[in-house]
């Protein structure tokens, strides 16, 4: 199990987007469908999947929140063929950010939207590395220029995190302010993500649309996240919190999905009733019968 999941929210869409990924990326399956009855939403469809061997978790729970480009995943392929039979797939009914072609960074790259919203990078990429999918974070609006603070708050929280600056913004590469972030790599519990900052003008910004689940061990580790991450009291929910820059976190046990199965009827609406998850709550409540 990853100890960090990406987690997309569909309006209905989730095991829809689920399959179609699965039919164009190697190594892909769908591991879990289930229902979540009776929440704010409605009865709700959770799908877990995997792409390439990397686990995503998607949910189709209304039409409150939609996916945007602030959150992208580079798909790193070792040939430049493999990148334009990715792209092919994930261009059709799709909208291109930055058309494929070769760059100074790499031989063939392009940044889509799929059908579904979800943006890729699909990079060749020349040296080691064992990640294939790895989340992107652009900071934009008015956490632009926050990418190097946001990677060393991360890293610091998470046990062996690490982040690297790969390039800065030059002095006439306006709109950007010389010395913000072009991109950066950081490492948090043993897997690889991306940040930069951008300072055009989109209108997007992070929301709950894409967000982080953490697998927790236990309540300590819950109590610990949930302490550092969350920033804004407004936003906890179910275990959801958003942290200062906006990024939406899932804090939650590694065994959740257990400890919900144990008796859903009167689990679920303890979950549902919940800021942050309370392990010895839910355990008490799948003893009822």
């Amino acid at each position: 199990m990853q100890k960090i999941v990406p987690h997309l929210w569909f309006d209905k869409q989730a095991r829809q987007a689920a399959e179609f990924y699965i039919s164009l990326f190697d190594n892909s399956k769908i591991d879990f469908v289930s229902l979540i009855p009776d929440t704010p939403s409605g009865d709700a469809e959770l799908v877990g999947f995997q792409i390439m061997g990397y686990e995503f978790m998607a949910i189709s729970a209304g039409p409150y929140f939609k996916v945007n480009p602030s959150i992208s995943f580079h798909v790193r392929c070792r040939t430049v063929e493999k990148v334009e039979q990715i792209w092919e797939k994930l261009s059709q009914d799709g909208t291109v950010m930055m058309e494929l072609g070769e760059y100074p960074f790499s031989r063939r790259y392009g940044w889509i939207q799929d059908r579904f919203g979800v943006s890729w990078q699909v990079i060749h990429t020349a040296g080691d590395f064992n990640q294939k999918i790895m989340p992107a974070l652009m900071f934009v609006g008015d956490v632009c220029g926050k990418a190097e603070e946001a990677t060393g708050f991360y890293t610091s929280i998470f046990k062996d995190g690490k982040a690297e600056i790969l390039a800065r913004y030059a002095e006439n590469e306006t709109p950007d302010q010389e010395g913000t972030v072009q991109y950066a790599q950081f490492i948090l519990a043993g897997q690889e993500f991306a940040a930069m900052d951008s300072a055009f003008a989109y209108e997007f910004r992070f929301n709950e649309a894409i967000s982080f689940i953490i697998n927790c061990a236990d309540q300590q580790e819950i109590d610990y996240f949930w302490t550092v991450l969350s920033a804004e009291p407004q936003a906890e929910q179910c275990g959801w919190i958003k942290d200062k820059y906006g990024v939406s976190w899932q804090i939650i046990p590694a065994n959740m999905a257990e400890l919900i199965a144990r008796n859903p009827a009167k689990t679920t609406p303890v979950m549902l009733k919940m800021k942050k998850i309370i392990i010895a709550d839910l355990e008490k409540a799948g003893e009822k019968r």
